[in-house]
């Protein structure tokens, strides 16, 4: 069964695809790169990358997923000319998407908790820090997220889930609104605004520009096969440029939207700008504390939080059981069981990582967070994306013909000639460039 079949509407498949990176990717993390680099120019930059970067590479995967029409364990080798070996790219896929896991599940269990907290009403007595540090509460929250995410899967059930996530992503959608205006009424707005969206070029430098890529090809879930399970769902009625359009501007507003909460909300209750992954968290609890009725909107919120998230853990581990599937031939609940069990171990890594299991990768204060986030953002979706430009575009892999081919079919925004080098030299050339300075340049 396909996705179309499964989610009934091209709408749907649209809001599932940008819901996949707006639970962790846009809500969480983007505010958080927003205010370690600076606002309005980490912005700029951003979306510089979107349109350079982001853009041609999720175009270039939807259309290895449609054409392959497999999971990416062997899309490449389904693809690939005869005597060439590119089969090694699908297991860095399944590796990659399991590094995902061993942190975002935690991440989810997160706001599994503050969901629990508000809708109890005891969310007065919360904290981030005091989460984090909580060793029951993350392996609890955890397994819950694990248990959920795998009997789903386990049993087929993505169908009504889906649905289900199509109404709540809509409906986050009007609620973000509502909070955006709600924080541009607050006494820090005019200054928590300039900050975030007033860039200065000045303070663009090497840091910020990595900073950008990296989240860029985050937020899209490029570069390690994620996009490409969409793309084997999308109908051949529909043109893969334009399809990767609309996903990003979908995804784009929601990180846009979601700093015009943070920022103005951080600049009136004195909440660090650059405090990092504890931005959205102790923030929002902050506003809804100070709103007549909070308990009731952080609620709403948290539980439409809850099912972007879900949607990304339902995706990608359903990227996982398949190729797990493909390679050993087991039956999906046998495949479950024992994915499920790898995700659970190595996320108790992350969830430990802030008390009882002490891990420095890198510079002091650095955690286990730091580290799988270091595999998945800093390596493996830049360098994956690299591999999928490559291949796409040069006669040594798919080639640029048969691309274009499968992107350009049915109706819709259309991959132009004139745009191959762009394809083919800039998007490589720029990853392989920002990559390497950032490894040069990383905090070790």
């Amino acid at each position: 069964m396909n996705n179309r079949e499964r989610l009934g509407s091209r709408i749907g498949f649209i809001m599932l695809a940008a819901g996949c990176s707006i639970g962790c990717g846009n809500v969480w993390k983007f505010p958080w790169m927003c205010g370690q680099h600076g606002g309005g120019t980490f912005i700029f930059v951003y979306l510089l990358c979107l349109i350079l970067l982001g853009l041609p590479t999720m175009t270039l995967e939807f259309a290895l997923g449609r054409a392959a029409q497999t999971s990416p364990v062997y899309m490449f080798q389904k693809l690939k000319p005869e005597n060439k070996k590119w089969g090694a790219m699908g297991y860095v896929c399944l590796a990659g998407n399991i590094s995902l896991m061993a942190f975002y599940t935690v991440v989810t269990g997160w706001i599994i908790s503050y969901f629990a907290k508000f809708l109890t009403g005891s969310f007065g007595s919360m904290g981030f820090v005091k989460m984090i540090v909580d060793p029951g509460l993350n392996v609890t929250y955890l397994l819950v997220t694990v248990a959920v995410s795998f009997t789903v899967l386990c049993f087929k059930l993505q169908c009504g889930v889906e649905r289900i996530t199509k109404y709540m992503m809509t409906a986050l959608l009007v609620l973000i609104l509502v909070l955006g205006i709600h924080s541009l009424t607050l006494s820090g707005a005019i200054e928590g605004m300039k900050f975030y969206l007033i860039p200065s070029l000045s303070k663009i430098n090497g840091a910020l520009i990595v900073g950008a890529m990296n989240q860029a090809f985050f937020t899209l879930s490029v570069g390690m096969g994620s996009m490409a399970i969409f793309g084997s769902y999308i109908g051949k009625d529909r043109s893969l440029m334009g399809e990767t359009v609309n996903i990003i501007i979908l995804d784009t507003l929601v990180a846009i939207i979601a700093g015009v909460i943070i920022f103005p909300a951080c600049f009136t209750y004195n909440v660090e700008v650059g405090a990092g992954p504890s931005l959205l968290f102790d923030t929002m609890a902050s506003v809804f504390n100070n709103m007549k009725g909070g308990r009731w909107w952080g609620t709403l919120f948290f539980l439409f939080m809850v099912f972007a998230a879900l949607s990304t853990v339902l995706g990608v581990c359903e990227n996982i059981v398949a190729m797990v599937r493909e390679l050993t031939g087991w039956n999906r609940p046998v495949v479950c069981l024992l994915c499920g069990a790898v995700v659970f171990a190595l996320g108790l890594t992350t969830a430990l990582g802030f008390s009882v299991l002490h891990f420095q990768p890198f510079a002091e204060g650095s955690t286990w967070l730091d580290f799988w986030d270091f595999i998945v953002s800093t390596n493996i979706l830049p360098l994956g994306s690299l591999v999928i430009a490559l291949f796409c575009c040069n006669k040594f892999g798919w080639g640029w013909d048969e691309f274009m081919a499968e992107a350009n079919a049915g109706k819709g925004l259309k991959v132009q000639n004139w745009m191959k080098p762009i394809f083919r030299y800039f998007v490589p050339l720029a990853i392989i460039f920002v990559y390497l300075y950032g490894i040069i340049t990383f905090n070790w």
